[in-house]
């Protein structure tokens, strides 16, 4: 019971700090039920008149939908274990949204997208509601005509027109003066390798590559993909050292501008918080 009790008080505070309420307040009435019909504020710190035991949260918009099941379990137990009975619960409550945690671990799960990933902090109201507008297509994605000039089409979709390019003995200066990326056959290979994966309902992936065989152009390509395909709406590229930061920012912006744009994170943690995505802003 203790280790259900440390749990909770952690699963409250993360629901808390992500503006779900407990009680009504100013702000709204309450967005968090323990079971069906039943408000903390009911029961007080009296866990045991909770029929059905330490089970579910139940989380409400403000017009008082459900929207989201949290399955919680004790510290010392895997929060995947609750997986089915999630589901079985949110189901019942129309809802596809769920969140799996022991006050430690924490997996989000949307049921129409795939299986839950992991999350640090509890997403918001305002966060479920734009996810809930998120529609990806994976066959957009699979059926995607990813070609050598695909970051190309990006860079400069009328390139096929330039007298430079016609020009057989012109074209190799004119890729070189415009800064135009081709796609190298086993770079090509490697987006194509992710479609099938796709297509195979898989949703992770790992690249290799050795130093100087065009790793972000890779990643430039696939986040390309993602985006025009509707099936991401930003990405997030890490790099481990600081003189990489520019570099990174700069080449990601050189393949993708105009269609997206590129920012450094910590300089702009109040300007949408968008990485890599659609527009120019």
């Amino acid at each position: 019971m203790q280790k259900e009790a440390k749990a909770r008080i952690k699963i409250n505070k993360l629901l808390e700090d992500a503006g779900w309420r407990f009680f009504n307040s100013p702000a709204g009435p309450a967005t968090i039920l323990l079971e069906p019909g039943v408000k903390l504020e009911e029961i007080g710190d009296d866990f045991e008149k909770i029929k059905k035991g330490y089970l579910d949260y139940l989380l409400l918009d403000n017009e008082e939908f459900p929207v989201c099941v949290l399955e919680a379990k004790s510290e010392d137990k895997d929060p995947l274990i609750g997986k089915e009975k999630a589901r079985q619960y949110s189901n019942s409550q129309k809802v596809h949204f769920i969140i799996l945690s022991n006050g430690n671990i924490h997996y989000f799960w949307d049921k129409e997208l795939g299986n839950p990933t992991r999350i640090s902090h509890f997403p918001s109201s305002e966060t479920l509601k734009g996810q809930k507008k998120f529609a990806p297509d994976q066959n957009k994605l699979i059926q995607e005509d990813v070609r050598e000039d695909y970051i190309v089409l990006t860079q400069n979709p009328h390139y096929q027109q330039d007298p430079r390019w016609r020009d057989q003995s012109l074209r190799k200066q004119f890729i070189e003066d415009t800064g135009l990326k081709f796609l190298r056959p086993y770079q090509l290979e490697a987006v194509k390798v992710l479609q099938k994966s796709v297509s195979q309902n898989k949703n992770r992936f790992l690249f290799e590559m050795a130093t100087g065989t065009g790793k972000t152009l890779v990643a430039g390509a696939i986040i390309k993909l993602y985006l025009r395909t509707n099936n991401d709406r930003r990405a997030l590229f890490l790099v481990d050292r600081l003189e990489l930061e520019t570099q990174a920012n700069r080449n990601l912006n050189k393949y993708l501008k105009p269609d997206y744009s590129s920012v450094v994170f910590k300089e702009n943690r109040c300007a949408n918080y968008q990485i890599v995505g659609p527009g120019k802003g």
